[in-house]
């Protein structure tokens, strides 16, 4: 399946650093190599770049590798095609508009005989399940709360609610944001990673290279990084359970809600067990 990356910081980071070890997994250190993407949210607008390239050997990625962007919210997506060719349109994060705002949206998974009804305003460009899930997705939000955006709280649960239907049809990994607030979800396998003063020093799992986070880090940043793989050694990242939910703003976790995975997302977390995968399961919610 594809790969995974977010980061939630309460000032404006550059991840070149966390890119490089990424996008290395893009036909490079794994077999993900049907394309890939990044969207830089920063206050005021967004940034989005896609490839249908292999990212380990993209002329934009390495554009990216080395020019820094800065921002507070970053989503990025390397893909390992299971519907849709490989090209431009089907390459997340895909964006559209809603209440306001310009949301992106990242899914690992595949979902079978997910063929949900559309109005003409929900259409996807592409072809892949990922795209019909987040036009699906949006179009049930629209349909519920108008053009007014919700409190964060009821937008979290609603969002949810949603993806448990979505998880009927396989496994839903996600991540979906509107430039503030980032809405992570697991189905099989996703890790999360808090860093906050003392900061240290992260070594990447996919390249030799070594960041001292103290010397580019003030005492007052922090961040949250996600990735369906610990992309460093050193650090202590944490693994997510299959049915979470997080919502992440500023570098730090607003939200966690915890559901009783679907009969799909079960089967789904088996196959990763069998791999080696975390397949701990809970039915809690709690907010902090």
């Amino acid at each position: 399946m594809c790969q995974l990356f977010a980061l939630s910081s309460n000032s404006p980071t550059a991840v070149t650093f966390s890119f490089t070890g990424f996008s290395a997994r893009g036909g490079g250190t794994g077999v993900h190599a049907d394309g890939w993407g990044i969207v830089f949210h920063e206050r005021g607008g967004s940034r989005v770049f896609i490839d249908d390239a292999p990212a380990c050997r993209s002329p934009l990625a390495a554009f990216l590798r080395q020019h820094p962007i800065r921002a507070t919210t970053v989503l990025a997506h390397i893909r390992k095609a299971t519907q849709g060719d490989v090209q431009l349109a089907n390459c997340h994060p895909f964006q559209r508009t809603w209440a306001g705002r310009t949301w992106s949206f990242c899914h690992n998974g595949t979902l079978h005989d997910f063929q949900p009804t559309l109005g003409p305003q929900h259409q996807p460009l592409g072809r892949t399940d990922s795209e019909l899930a987040f036009v699906w997705l949006l179009q049930q939000l629209q349909q519920r709360f108008g053009d007014q955006l919700p409190p964060v709280a009821q937008l979290a649960r609603t969002v949810a609610d949603l993806v448990r239907e979505l998880a009927r049809h396989g496994a839903c990994n996600l991540l979906l944001t509107d430039g503030q607030h980032i809405y992570a979800h697991c189905s099989t396998q996703l890790y999360w990673l808090q860093r906050a003063h003392p900061f240290v020093a992260a070594r990447l799992v996919d390249a030799d290279l070594t960041l001292d986070l103290a010397r580019e880090n003030g005492p007052d940043d922090r961040m949250v990084l996600l990735a369906t793989e610990p992309l460093t050694h050193d650090e202590p990242w944490q693994a997510l359970t299959p049915g979470e939910l997080l919502v992440l703003r500023d570098g730090q976790i607003l939200q966690r809600l915890r559901r009783t995975p679907s009969a799909a997302e079960r089967q789904a977390a088996a196959r990763h067990c069998e791999r080696g995968a975390s397949t701990a399961l809970t039915a809690q919610a709690q907010t902090f």
